[in-house]
């Protein structure tokens, strides 16, 4: 992708996007979406989400994915806050219009709650697009916003004073689709009686805006102000597309607006050093995400031998059914006293157990955000609600396995190609075993329902809840494994797991504990539920994001420590 600046005739007109481009609106985004995102099932937009196989970009499809399993934004997109909602939605449904719309109308349902909070993105907004328009430039604003909120926000920003500054805005509510579709920038060129052209200029800050400006056949140009990269930015577009200019700030625009003066002098109505204001610092880059130091290129890892996975939340996505058993099953507690066997909360591992302990004695159910995050098993809230009491415990797995008869059966891989990677590490000549809390009677359905073809055939040995007299984090299920396949407490036995159960297990069966991350805690969290206290000992071994770095930790093994 080139930056095609010598070729281009000074800008007429500049159409701007809003969000991310003038102004930034991110708490009230954010929240927005958190709030709209687990309303995809009664929306019925869960099986509309695009196949990952279909997504445009890596990044994408893992985007997809989260979603689909815990109806949420990616931690990493809540830390970086630099795509917008139209962003989302593009990457999630592809060309699904009708999805995307129904998908629009739920967030701006949830954005009436959040909405009134607007800065200028970058300081010195207002005095540049005042240089622009005194160079007699028109300036015009078209986005996806609807109109009772850019309205609004006109209003506010900044005491009102930017309402002068636009000939023309335009709204997704005043067009029938939305971008990257090209008539909300056709209709404002529409009523500002100009033809598209490279003189008409488009900016924003997402690939949707680059597309939709190409489409209009007006000149994309790229708003940085998420500071990406140019290289970053250039890997979204095939070598004849992207932006024709890329601006990481808006003092870089007065810089592009003087070398088109040089070049075409009187191009403008005045000079420009005559209106240019003083020089304002280009927007920051958020701070790095802060990564695990767990990493698998710094782990010490024997060759695997034996490789045993969890089921629920490692190799398949059960959320759904979970949640519900859990919902129906928790007000069972108090005809079934459990009620006053639950730890007391000053006696919780953390804080945030400390509150899930006190909000199930208080209400009976599960506190909405623990619903909402979708990132904590039904072994894991009974480990957090009764500690070590083993009776209690086997209460609720009765009482939940009840409750779970009336929602089991649908059943998917966590990731797409994770029965591509059983079969590889079978003919790695490594025997694959799965371990599970779930009884017998649903695990051997699931197991033979997941992809419509089942992966019973996959595995070498499987244990269930119900095989042992104690379930994790017990080591019990992990050594019956192990021994069914020859083996006994060792190194070269490998337990992978996405829970603070499954790793607690794999250290007192005194085998590798790999924690598999798919809910992309943060370091600081990962610290928080795995702290290395005489009293909370358990750390894993490792810690992978996804299958695919699984996959590679298993290949470097293969020569050797990791």
């Amino acid at each position: 992708m080139k930056q095609r600046l010598p070729n281009l005739p000074p800008p007429r007109v500049m159409l701007f996007d809003w969000h991310g481009t003038l102004v930034n609106t991110h708490d009230a985004m954010f929240a927005s979406m958190e709030e709209m995102l687990p309303q995809l099932e009664e929306l019925n937009l869960v099986e509309r989400l695009l196949p990952e196989d279909q997504c445009k970009t890596p990044d994408d499809a893992r985007l997809v994915r989260y979603i689909r399993i815990f109806r949420r934004l990616h931690p990493r997109i809540l830390a970086e806050r630099r795509v917008s909602r139209t962003d989302i939605f593009n990457a999630i449904f592809g060309a699904d219009r009708e999805a995307k719309r129904i998908a629009h109308a739920a967030y701006n349902a949830c954005y009436r709650k959040h909405f009134g909070e607007v800065t200028p993105f970058q300081q010195g907004v207002y005095e540049y697009l005042r240089a622009c328009k005194a160079l007699g430039i028109r300036l015009a604003i078209a986005t996806n916003r609807s109109r009772e909120f850019l309205d609004k926000e006109l209003q506010t920003l900044e005491g009102g004073r930017w309402q002068d500054l636009f000939d023309v805005t335009v709204c997704a509510d005043d067009v029938t689709q939305y971008k990257p579709d090209p008539e909300i920038i056709q209709q404002a060129l529409a009523l500002l009686e100009v033809p598209a052209g490279e003189e008409i200029w488009y900016v924003g800050d997402s690939y949707v805006d680059m597309v939709t400006a190409q489409n209009a056949g007006v000149m994309p140009v790229f708003y940085d102000g998420a500071c990406w990269g140019a290289d970053r930015i250039a890997s979204w577009f095939g070598p004849d597309e992207g932006p024709g200019l890329i601006l990481d700030s808006f003092d870089d625009l007065m810089d592009r607006l003087a070398t088109f003066e040089q070049d075409v002098p009187g191009c403008f109505s005045q000079p420009l050093a005559k209106v240019r204001p003083g020089h304002y610092p280009p927007p920051e880059p958020p701070p790095p995400r802060v990564e695990p130091d767990w990493h698998p290129a710094l782990a010490k890892l024997m060759r695997p031998d034996v490789i045993l996975f969890d089921w629920h939340a490692t190799l398949v996505d059960t959320l759904d059914a979970m949640y519900h058993a859990v919902d129906d099953m928790l007000p069972d507690f108090h005809h079934l006293g459990l009620m006053s066997r639950m730890v007391m909360p000053e006696d919780s591992k953390t804080p945030e157990d400390a509150r899930l302990v006190a909000y199930v004695r208080d209400y009976a159910r599960l506190h909405p955000k623990v619903k909402a995050d979708r990132k904590i098993s039904r072994t894991d809230i009974f480990e957090v609600l009764f500690g070590d009491d083993q009776e209690a415990k086997q209460i609720a797995h009765k009482a939940f396995n009840r409750h779970y008869r009336n929602h089991y059966g649908t059943v998917k891989a966590f990731e797409p190609r994770v029965r591509a990677l059983l079969e590889e590490l079978r003919r790695l000549e490594i025997a694959v075993g799965v371990i599970t809390n779930r009884d017998r009677e649903f695990f051997e359905h699931e197991l033979e329902a997941v992809e419509g073809t089942g992966w019973a055939h996959l595995f070498d040995t499987d244990v269930c809840g119900d095989d042992t007299p104690l379930r994790k984090p017990h080591p019990d299920q992990l050594l019956l494994a192990a021994d069914k396949l020859g083996y006994g407490p060792a190194a070269n036995v490998w337990y992978v797991g996405d829970s603070t159960t499954d790793i607690i297990a794999a250290k007192r069966a005194g085998i590798t504990g790999v924690f598999f991350n798919g809910a992309q805690w943060d370091l600081p969290w990962l610290e928080r539920i795995f702290p290395g206290t005489v009293r909370h000992p358990h750390k894993p071994d490792v810690v992978v994001n996804d299958f695919s770095e699984f996959w590679a930790l298993v290949l470097a093994c293969e020569t050797g420590p990791a």
